[in-house]
């Protein structure tokens, strides 16, 4: 049974498979490899996939369901907040609905409809069952997204082997076709994500150094630019327009798109329900509407330059990918950003597809492609952002940083704060600030079951694991009892996309103020640490104190908490440390009291044998 590879793309998706020791895209009955990522609903609940559906969507705008790739892992406020108004969107619990053909369907429904079709014309390429698929998303799809795609391929009856990132699927086409060494830029703009990876590809081992992008940006994009820039010269205002007009002239936008490409003129031409509007369009004026929209692309490639430690020309290539890296103007732009005129051998509309396939095939017990290579190939993906959990004062702790490779496994230890402590809750969360509050919550949990003894005493491990599919688990350990709690992380919803684009500017913006807010916490947290047991102590034991050592100790806690009021971490740095030195005295009567009382009861004899048994030195040996 062969193993498929399939691009589940915003507007197009496509199917490929290894045979005779090369990946190959399938086509329908009729030739075409692009299957249109359209799902259009009927009043009694069965659906069209595919070009049939897209014919329709003009006129049934609201059972025709176009780039739902973009509702994947979101909730209504977030799909409204990108302008998705086109869908009729309901919000059940944490479930997104959409409401189309007299009924309601999940994301992971409609993209399940496409899987399946796709899973169709495979079977009946192959003339064989298909069963195992590797299923590619974007570079910058979290964990809830992730989820959500491995469901939809389960849902049309496939056993989703691994997810596979875009760009990371392209060099593996490429670099299977040339066996080529070096660092590369993988430029990936398609209908409705743009990403930006820069790699490392040497001896059969793909290294992801970086990666970035932009989640709401793509050819879609251009098209909605035309469309809306052709409407206002027809005399409507695009806010105003019908979700029918507005297909209509997207459609439009989109067929000029297609003939510039080949051609520097073509006309456009639109049905406004009140006339026929009708006009040339030039490839100039064309770039003029659309630059606006490409030239944001270039921040997330110099920030992904940046976080690889390259410069430009210190890049062997540049390799595109998407159909938006048909057009001349894309592929001008592209040349000009990073100084070279970027690789396009392979057809960008299928060079993810085919990776997938070949990523398909090498997980495959009777893998063509490791018996003429004579190995297996070895695929390091990052993590986009980085990945860790709340300490004392809101602090964010990064457990697996930002642009490791994965499948990665990291852990640290940490100890309660609080005497008696028996519980501790795991808060995990992800991005790039210093601050809990500024970064993105993913999960929570409580580890029980912590033995009761004095703040700091206690060590608890806590596991990150991220698999190759990014999908992230953690656990926590009471090393003691071995008492331990887990989780998969499975967030309500994904990340906005302002949150996807802002979070990793935002860490660069806020460096300074940030690191200055982490000091103050850090400092505060300390300060707390030093002042809970001191002033238990001074209740509890005051007949230890003299009267003007009670009135020192006094006026350096007010001091101590005055300056924990403020802003300046080093004034809290100096009050605390001068704390611990005005109660230093104090601080070893109470050890020598507590001393004497735990030997208050020993038979001498029984201490000088336990002493003259022990190893010098009292260490542990191997």
């Amino acid at each position: 049974m062969k193993a498929i590879g399939i691009d589940l793309g915003t507007t197009n998706s496509l199917v490929a498979v290894v045979r005779d020791g090369r990946p190959e895209a399938l086509a329908d009955g009729e030739g075409r490899v692009l299957l249109p990522s359209a799902v259009a609903y009927a009043d009694d609940g069965s659906a069209t996939v595919g070009e049939a559906a897209r014919a329709v969507a003009a006129e049934r705008p609201h059972d025709t369901l176009l780039s739902v790739k973009r509702l994947m892992g979101r909730t209504k406020a977030e799909a409204e907040a990108e302008g998705l108004s086109t869908f009729r969107l309901v919000q059940d619990g944490p479930v997104l609905r959409i409401e189309a053909g007299g009924g309601q369907h999940t994301p992971i429904e409609v993209s399940a409809r496409i899987l399946a079709a796709l899973r169709d014309r495979a079977r009946a390429a192959l003339g064989d069952d298909v069963g195992r698929a590797v299923i590619t998303v974007p570079a910058y799809f979290d964990d809830t997204q992730r989820q959500a795609t491995r469901q939809a391929g389960r849902l049309a009856g496939l056993d989703v082997m691994r997810l596979l990132n875009e760009p990371t699927a392209a060099a593996l086409a490429y670099g299977l076709d040339k066996q080529e060494e070096g660092r590369f830029a993988v430029f990936d703009l398609g209908g409705g994500t743009f990403d930006i990876s820069i790699l490392h590809l040497v001896d059969g081992v793909f290294e992801v150094l970086s990666t970035g992008g932009d989640t709401r940006l793509g050819g879609d994009d251009f098209d909605r630019a035309v469309a809306e820039a052709m409407l206002r010269e027809a005399g409507v205002d695009p806010e105003q327009a019908g979700p029918g007009l507005r297909r209509r002239a997207i459609a439009a936008a989109e067929a000029a798109k297609i003939a510039l490409t080949d051609h520097f003129e073509t006309r456009f031409a639109l049905d406004t329900g009140d006339g026929r509007f009708e006009r040339s369009l030039s490839r100039d004026q064309y770039e003029s509407i659309v630059r606006p929209v490409l030239t944001r692309v270039a921040g997330p490639c110099k920030q992904a330059l940046a976080d690889a430690g390259l410069r430009p020309d210190e890049l062997d290539g540049v390799v595109l990918v998407g159909g938006s890296t048909r057009s001349p103007f894309v592929q001008r732009f592209v040349a000009e950003l990073f100084g070279r005129q970027p690789l396009a051998d392979i057809d960008p509309d299928e060079v993810v597809a085919l990776g997938a396939a070949s990523q398909a095939d090498l997980l495959s017990v009777d893998s063509e492609l490791r018996v003429l290579d004579g190995g297996d190939v070895l695929l390091l993906d990052v993590t986009p952002l980085s990945l860790g959990l709340e300490t004392m004062g809101g602090l964010a702790e990064k457990i697996i940083p930002r642009n490791s490779p994965i499948p990665a496994s990291r852990a640290q230890a940490f100890t309660t704060f609080q005497e008696g402590q028996t519980a501790m809750d795991i808060h995990v969360v992800q991005g790039e600030r210093e601050l809990v509050d500024d970064c993105r919550s993913l999960a929570r949990f409580r580890l029980t079951g912590i033995p009761p003894r004095a703040a700091g005493a206690a060590r608890i491990r806590v596991t990150f694991q991220v698999d190759a599919d990014g999908i992230l688990r953690v656990s926590a350990r009471e090393l003691s009892t071995g008492v331990e709690q887990k989780i998969e992380v499975k967030p309500s919803h994904g990340l906005t996309d302002a949150q996807v684009e802002d979070m990793l500017q935002a860490s660069l913006d806020h460096a300074e103020e940030d690191v200055m807010a982490r000091f103050l916490r850090s400092a505060r947290v300390e300060a707390e640490r030093v002042l809970m047991p001191l002033k238990k102590a001074m209740q509890v034991e005051a007949d230890l104190l003299t009267e003007e050592e009670a009135t020192l100790i006094t006026h350096a806690i007010g001091q101590l908490e005055e300056a924990m009021g403020g802003e300046d971490h080093r004034a809290v740095q100096d009050l605390t440390e001068m704390l611990d030195k005005v109660s230093a005295g104090f601080a070893q009567r109470r050890m020598e009291k507590a001393l004497q009382a735990g030997l208050k009861d020993v038979a001498v004899d029984a201490l000088e044998g336990e002493l003259a048994d022990a190893p010098v030195g009292g260490g542990a040996h191997d």
